[in-house]
């Protein structure tokens, strides 16, 4: 096999060099069409570019970040395993693709870079822990670390996006259903995903709470009346969507009726019509104040207790605040979304949107350019419309409180 040679003494010229692509998105159509192909040479020559792209772009918008975020020790260390997943994708730049070996090699060193990145997640919200804890944040950190966590993230969907379906395809991974295409799931029953991530969030709230409401799941195909719905997309994605939200909407209504005999059920809409597939899920959690809700789809805010830096929850991720934000990209990764209305005094609801059409299912994908470097660099200055906001009073030591209280708000954190 040949390869170029090391590269440590020039990564950033080539990082430089890759970041000047752009990312080339794919839909679930193409990821569909190339999976019944199965052509391990075509997936070779265009993963080799395409992931050294969006790691490229990725990577550029990592030095942007403020140099106090840079030095914290959980970033520095997601920097590492980029830095060497970048330079592991370059050497096989130049590698014959007709040779069985190669193909073997980088199928086995794409699944190693995802064992690397596996705890990107929680190591990078750790980082924003460790800034929060030793330096005082300004709004326009707060700003451009929100911009960035969203482009990040997203960023990392469709690489692991990329790289799953690879290996699926070619390589020891075995798909969770023998009809799947790799990761995609041709006829993805929704109801069928909707019940499975209802019963593992129950199984959790019964184990902390001893109880867990119950579920009321309405079905609507406008196209076809009385057929059950199904879509073209990613199970996966979808569950962790219902996952978070049924977790985050149990959690509310136990502990907004903690007397109640019985708990008032989940209530579920699914609607399938022409150009999307929408569920709603509504609770009885007692809702959020409108004052707050701007904070929902914020990093960091949760209404469950905060971890420590170094301190290990029993729940995935839980009290970092990353439920909602994380749920609203795998969404909005195929051109979805998910919107969040809240009722205080009463519950919430949240709508869960997904493209019928797979081949309007487009990637949504950050690139780095002019336009997203300013997000970085620009200053939020006053706003520039009259406000009824009463400035917070002062603490003991001069300082102004902007700290407030969380509280169970639903289908949030």
């Amino acid at each position: 096999m040949k390869v170029t040679k090391p590269l440590f003494d020039s990564i950033g010229k080539f990082v430089d060099y890759y970041s000047r692509f752009n990312p080339s998105p794919l839909s679930i159509k193409k990821f569909i069409d190339f999976g019944r192909k199965k052509c391990e040479k075509t997936s070779f020559v265009f993963l080799r570019k395409e992931l050294a792209v969006r790691l490229a772009n990725i990577m550029q918008e990592i030095n942007l970040l403020p140099e106090n975020l840079l030095r914290m020790p959980s970033v520095a260390l997601v920097q590492s395993w980029y830095r060497s997943s970048f330079e592991e994708i370059l050497k096989f730049g130049k590698a014959d693709e007709n040779e069985k070996k190669v193909l073997e090699d980088f199928c086995e060193k794409l699944i190693r870079i995802r064992n690397r990145h596996s705890g990107v997640v929680q190591t990078m919200a750790n980082g924003v822990l460790e800034l929060k804890e030793t330096h005082r944040v300004e709004q326009h950190t707060e700003h451009s670390i929100q911009y960035f966590l969203n482009r990040f993230y997203m960023s990392r969907i469709s690489i692991r996006m990329l790289i799953n379906q690879h290996a699926l395809l070619f390589g020891s991974d075995m798909p969770s259903h023998p009809r799947h295409i790799g990761c995609v799931d041709p006829n993805c029953d929704v109801s069928a995903v909707i019940r499975d991530a209802f019963e593992n969030a129950k199984f959790l709230c019964d184990q902390y709470y001893l109880a867990s409401p119950g579920l009321r799941l309405e079905q609507f195909n406008t196209p076809q009346p009385g057929a059950p719905i199904s879509v073209v997309y990613v199970p996966s994605h979808l569950y962790h969507i219902l996952f978070e939200l049924f977790k985050n909407a149990m959690r509310a209504v136990v502990e907004n009726y903690p007397e109640a005999e019985a708990l008032p059920p989940i209530n579920v809409l699914l609607v399938n019509g022409n150009e999307d597939i929408t569920i709603k899920m509504s609770d009885r959690g007692g809702g959020i104040k409108r004052s707050l809700s701007h904070l929902l789809f914020q990093y960091m805010y949760s209404t469950a207790p905060r971890p420590s830096v170094s301190g290990i929850s029993s729940a995935p991720l839980a009290g970092y605040g990353y439920g909602l934000p994380l749920s609203r990209l795998y969404a909005r990764y195929f051109h979805g979304d998910l919107i969040v209305n809240s009722y205080e005094g009463y519950g919430t609801d949240a709508l869960v949107y997904l493209k019928v059409l797979s081949s309007e299912a487009n990637e949504l994908l950050p690139v780095f350019n002019k336009t997203s470097t300013k997000h970085y660099k620009a200053v939020i200055g006053s706003h520039d419309w009259s406000s009824s906001i009463v400035s917070p009073p002062s603490n003991a030591q001069g300082k102004t409180s902007t700290e407030q209280p969380v509280e169970p708000v639903g289908i949030g954190n």
